[in-house]
């Protein structure tokens, strides 16, 4: 029996593709002009690397990325300039990060029967910028008993164990009795599963993505409102 349903927080219960997409453009703008190159192509081909790769490592921090591009042409960091940087970053992703039209009607039902936690890593931002938006969207915030920040307070990040555990011993149910949706492969899904989870993965009809194949079943939705069907909730 399902008792807990648990969620991951960006590109899960909120869109920020377009604030990903405006900040990564701006900021692959400014250090292409920061570092003084002349061909676009290869610079491109060596962040995306870099990016990647630093993703695969849950290296999270935008300036630790950053400064690896930098070194990778052979120049140092700014300190004081990325940190103006990333402050503008977040507050672009921020600015563009809207609820999915049925979160909160979907949240709100499946509060009524279920105990709901969100396991979510730091996002790593600047101060007064809080990580994952999570300060402007008090509404939902307030449906969930446990929230668990992978990356901050001597947590490790998913798809580590330990933020999975910590918010089932907050709720006080066991992990096959729990479901997680997420969005992101490695952190979400596989770490959820290995967790012990009933892992749920959410590409989202609204999100423009190309998805990774799936290295075994698990589940697949395109809307929220489709959970209420998978717990039997009419």
């Amino acid at each position: 029996m399902i008792k807990a349903i648990l969620f991951d927080f960006t590109q899960t219960l909120v869109d920020s593709s377009k604030g990903f997409r405006l900040a990564e453009k701006r900021v692959k703008s400014n250090l292409f002009k920061y570092l003084g190159l002349a061909d676009w192509d290869k610079f491109l081909k060596k962040y995306r690397q870099i990016r990647s790769k630093s993703l695969l490592e849950s290296t999270l921090s935008k300036k630790t990325i950053w400064n690896n591009v930098c070194l990778s042409f052979k120049q140092g960091k700014d300190k004081s300039l990325f940190e103006k940087w990333e402050y503008e970053y977040w507050g672009i992703v921020n600015h563009n990060t809207l609820l999915f039209p049925e979160t909160l009607e979907v949240i709100d039902k499946l509060s009524k029967t279920h105990k709901l936690g969100i396991i979510s890593n730091t996002q790593h931002q600047p101060n007064g910028l809080r990580g994952h938006c999570l300060d402007g969207f008090k509404a939902l915030e307030s449906y969930f008993q446990s929230i668990i920040i992978g990356g901050e307070n001597n947590i490790e990040p998913k798809p580590k164990r330990r933020p999975f555990d910590f918010c089932l011993n907050q709720l006080g149910v066991k992990a096959n009795e729990s479901i997680y949706i997420g969005d992101d492969w490695i952190n979400d899904i596989f770490g959820s599963k290995e967790a012990g989870l009933q892992p749920v993965w959410i590409q989202h009809r609204s999100v423009k993505r190309k998805w990774p194949k799936a290295k075994f079943f698990v589940p697949i939705i395109t809307s929220l409102d489709q959970l209420l069907d998978m717990v039997l909730i009419k």
